[in-house]
């Protein structure tokens, strides 16, 4: 009984790997989402503005520049965060400045 267990051309190769696959690809697909919000952290800045968040503070940030106009978005920002703020406009960090 034993020799027949150590025997390898006992087993079923395409059973051992239906029944390896749910307990590895747990593993993995942690693993991905772990290097996936390492890709996306971004260090916290010392100058106040919207928080990054993977790419959705920029988004927000422009959207509210288009919606609102320049005057009126940098007005929302200096009220909302003091007089020096860090906003995204077209993708790029752009720093708001006023007293």
């Amino acid at each position: 009984m034993i020799l027949e267990t150590l025997n390898p051309m006992h087993y079923n190769i395409t059973s051992l790997v239906l029944d390896t696959t749910p307990a590895v690809t747990v593993p993995i697909l942690i693993l991905m989402c772990f290097l996936f919000l390492m890709w996306n952290h971004e260090e916290t800045s010392s100058i106040p503005g919207p928080g990054y968040c993977m790419g959705i503070g920029p988004l927000i940030s422009h959207g509210r520049f288009l919606w609102m106009g320049v005057g009126n978005a940098c007005n929302y920002y200096n009220k909302t965060y003091g007089e020096f703020v860090r906003v995204w406009i077209s993708g790029e960090e752009t720093f708001i400045i006023s007293k």
